[in-house]
């Protein structure tokens, strides 16, 4: 049978590429770590090789300007009808921390660019500073192809402008209406809770959206750091065992299981 390929983007200043990798190879795929200078070289064309384009986390140019700005720049101007080709082919995306902050700023979330104003953004923190703790999330939305509604996940955030918020709240209603609000942030019990549950102050706790498809992904926190039992931080005393999988590795999973059921 035909590999799964994903193409993990890298470029300078991300950082967590090979976890990335990882994760993808470990959920069954063929990945692959390609600078974004090699797309650009050849005009995007390398895109058309694979089925899913992720863009994981970092600080990618340094966050020069903004989290994820530059790069986001990059995606908008050189190679934004590629991807408009890309996922007119019924293929993926999913942008993790950084990758969410560049999808959204290049204008690839909430919607792909239609030539409007941007439509929302991440920005700093409330508490001021860099937040890197473990958070849970509710699976707030089927209509995301990474993820099943209901779910609720244990996975960390670490970033610094993680703080959702869209350009009014007639944007913010729409995602509500449109199921494009895929993972909040909870507490253990699964309800709304504010700071650290939230630990960046997001509107209405949104921790990462999807596209109108449901095949654009951008959250914040790290499904890829979550992909062996042992990177719970309490696995020698409550994890091993207890759960059928690590609740990362289902986001890769299920990617890799919708390009199999609808690509291959």
């Amino acid at each position: 049978m035909p590999k799964v390929k994903a193409l993990v983007l890298r470029t300078a200043g991300t950082n967590c590429n090979a976890e990335t990798e990882y994760a993808f190879g470990k959920a069954g795929a063929e990945p692959r770590r390609v600078h974004i200078n090699r797309i650009l070289e050849k005009k995007g064309r390398v895109l058309r090789d694979y089925h899913i384009l992720v863009l994981p986390g970092g600080f990618t140019y340094g966050d020069d300007i903004a989290a994820g700005k530059i790069l986001a720049n990059i995606l908008r101007f050189h190679l934004q009808e590629d991807i408009r080709e890309f996922l007119q082919e019924g293929k993926l995306i999913l942008g993790i921390c950084n990758g969410f902050q560049a999808l959204v700023k290049g204008r690839l979330l909430p919607t792909v660019d239609g030539g409007g104003p941007q439509e929302a953004t991440l920005t700093g923190n409330d508490s001021n500073r860099f937040e890197t703790r473990w958070t849970y999330l509710k699976a707030c939305s089927g209509k995301s192809v990474f993820v099943e509604e209901g779910q609720l996940l244990y996975l960390p955030v670490a970033h610094a402008e993680g703080k959702f918020v869209t350009r009014d709240d007639g944007v913010l209603d729409r995602l509500r209406k449109s199921s494009q609000i895929v993972f909040r942030y909870v507490n253990e019990k699964g309800e709304s809770d504010g700071f650290p549950y939230n630990p960046n102050g997001s509107v209405d706790d949104v921790a990462g959206v999807c596209d109108p498809t449901g095949r654009v992904l951008g959250m914040m926190p790290h499904p890829e750091r979550y992909v062996e039992e042992v990177q719970h931080p309490h696995w020698q005393r409550q994890v091993v065992g207890k759960y059928p999988e690590p609740h990362g590795i289902q986001i890769f999973r299920n990617a890799v299981k919708y390009v199999e059921k609808n690509l291959l």
